[in-house]
């Protein structure tokens, strides 16, 4: 009976459902909360971010349609035009995955890395995407978030690692 409940418990402690939607209401929030425009550049991309931790710390629970519907939920939050977050999602979670499918042990310092790279790869298409599409790209505003996005990684990644299978 003991060996049950504590069983049932730990199961509890997994099950990321909640912590999914808490930690994207989080996000959503910091990416539309009000800076000014000095420091506006600065702010992470979190929600790019959020999207590469819980597709590569719970893969069973999120993969390409959770990216999907997160570049579509970034789309509505930024005003962007419908689509671009999730192809770009969509793209760098495909990618990710497929890099990773043989690595069996995914360490802080190989995640860091792996997305350090997708980071790097969504501000490139970004980048492509906006010429095509003849819109202004500053490549010097977009650097800042890069930098901060990758320097912010591991206090994301600390915060929810209990929620990593």
């Amino acid at each position: 009976m003991l060996t049950a409940k504590k069983l049932s418990s730990d199961h509890q402690l997994k099950d990321p459902l909640f912590v999914i939607v808490v930690s994207i209401v989080i996000c959503s929030i910091l990416v539309v909360y009000p800076l000014s425009y000095a420091v506006a550049g600065w702010r992470p991309l979190f929600m790019l971010m959020l999207t590469l931790f819980w597709v590569l710390c719970q893969p069973t629970w999120c993969g390409v349609w959770f990216a999907f519907a997160m570049g579509l939920f970034t789309d509505l939050l930024f005003d962007a035009p419908l689509g671009l977050n999730a192809l770009s999602y969509v793209i760098i979670t495909f990618m990710t995955r497929y890099f990773i499918r043989e690595r069996r042990v995914l360490t802080f310092s190989n995640i860091w890395i792996i997305a350090s790279f997708a980071i790097l790869a969504y501000l490139l298409f970004m980048f492509m995407a906006q010429v095509m599409l003849g819109v202004h790209f500053s490549i010097a505003r977009h650097w800042q978030s890069l930098l901060t996005s990758i320097l912010f990684w591991p206090i994301l990644y600390y915060l929810l690692k209990k929620w990593r299978i």
